[in-house]
């Protein structure tokens, strides 16, 4: 695994060759900056490429979270039918908000979520992408600050607007109900296929957090129970009392590395699921947009069909409106003609998005199940080879 966190997006390597353009990003060393409730975790992100539209071959920018979430809306706003790259959650629980553990997390969040920007055909010539890898701080600030509220259009706004057509949100045309939703086959499928994804991934994430807790309550156990026992060695004579300290030791070593594994397990294992579950969700607020993108194509093209009688009306009538209604018609075609090409373009993306996209989950969950396995198999061992160690002596002592 090329570092612990999935799903994984190809970075590119200034060792490439020269004539192959590459852009490399690293989110490194996060800082906590300020107090009390206006304290926040800065980062340096660190640019390397050869690309001609950007200045010069390396850039260093310090960036805050509001910043990625800058990045995410505007790519979110203009790339329609793209599944934008999730981000890690925005707040969590005061007590460990600024914990090394979960500084980390984010940290490695954020990283895989702009390299998979990076990496992505489309999405790494935005220039909203080189605003964000290139301005200074200052800028950054104003720019983000200029644009708050620029796009009221948020993806949970959008998931709410998904919702309410699951449920079969149906409009009055022409005096019959039709359903505003889109009924192909294909849209059914994709529809089904990411709903029972999302179960099933925040089913399995939620057990492997499950596992991450009990490594770390049976290492604590471990821990308190070898600290018992190396006082209990005192009160007893020289073969017990040495085996019983040794059976201390032990208890406090294999702690450790049930504590060990049990971040490992977070890292490699929960964490990949929850990126993932993340990842669906970005999914189906890019389904929001194609649901909004259909509604309006179909709804124009309904108003489309009212127009027509009404002109054929006014036309048999030789009413005066005439002219007024042709120019209202062909305005409104041209509206309808360019919401149909943008409901094609987006079930077009969104076809060549959903392949990749399984492409690189079957490539991410075999590496997070298989480092999961090695991780269980290597903590079996050491803990069965750490309590085979003491049977000897505990033997001994229980023969005499």
């Amino acid at each position: 695994m090329a570092s612990p966190r999935g799903p994984q997006s190809p970075r590119s390597s200034p060792s490439s060759a020269s004539s192959q353009p590459y852009l490399s990003v690293s989110v490194t060393d996060p800082v906590k900056m300020g107090t009390g409730v206006q304290a926040y975790i800065s980062y340096r992100v660190i640019t390397k490429t050869n690309m001609t539209e950007y200045q010069g071959s390396e850039k260093i920018v310090i960036r805050r979270y509001s910043d990625f979430v800058w990045l995410y809306d505007r790519l979110f706003e203009k790339y329609k039918g793209v599944f934008i790259p999730p981000l890690p959650e925005k707040s969590a629980v005061e007590k460990f908000r600024f914990s090394a553990e979960f500084i980390e997390m984010r940290r490695q969040a954020l990283d895989l979520f702009v390299n998979r920007i990076a990496s992505h055909q489309e999405l790494r010539q935005s220039e909203d992408l080189r605003t964000f890898l290139q301005v200074d701080e200052e800028v950054m600030e104003r720019i983000r600050s200029y644009e708050t509220g620029l796009f009221k259009k948020k993806p949970a706004d959008l998931i709410q607007i998904f919702k309410d057509v699951q449920s079969k949100v149906t409009d009055v045309v022409l005096g019959k109900e039709k359903p505003v939703e889109e009924s192909s086959e294909d849209y059914e499928k994709l529809k089904h296929y990411i709903f029972e994804l999302e179960n099933h991934l925040a089913e399995a994430q939620k057990q492997a957090y499950r596992l991450v807790k009990r490594h770390r309550e049976l290492g604590n156990s471990l821990s308190d129970f070898g600290k018992a026992v190396k006082l209990l060695s005192a009160c007893e004579g020289d073969n017990l009392g040495k085996a019983f300290s040794e059976l201390g030791a032990k208890s406090e070593a294999v702690s450790m590395k049930l504590q060990k594994e049990a971040h490992e397990l977070l890292m490699n294992f929960e964490e990949p699921l929850k990126d993932y579950v993340r990842a669906v969700q970005s999914i189906k607020a890019t389904i929001a947009e194609r649901v909004a993108a259909f509604k309006q194509q179909y709804e124009l093209a309904e108003t489309i069909k009212l127009k027509e009688i009404n002109l054929d009306k006014l036309m048999l009538t030789r009413s005066d409106r005439v002219r007024e209604a042709e120019l209202e018609y062909k305005e409104l075609k041209k509206e309808s003609e360019e919401a149909t090409e943008r409901f094609e373009m987006i079930v077009r993306l969104m076809n060549e998005e959903i392949a990749r996209f399984q492409e690189q989950k079957t490539l991410d969950m075999g590496i997070a199940f298989h480092e999961f396995a090695k991780g269980q198999a290597r903590l079996a061992t050491a803990v069965a080879d750490a309590w085979r160690s003491l049977l000897p002596k505990l033997e001994a002592c229980s023969t005499t």
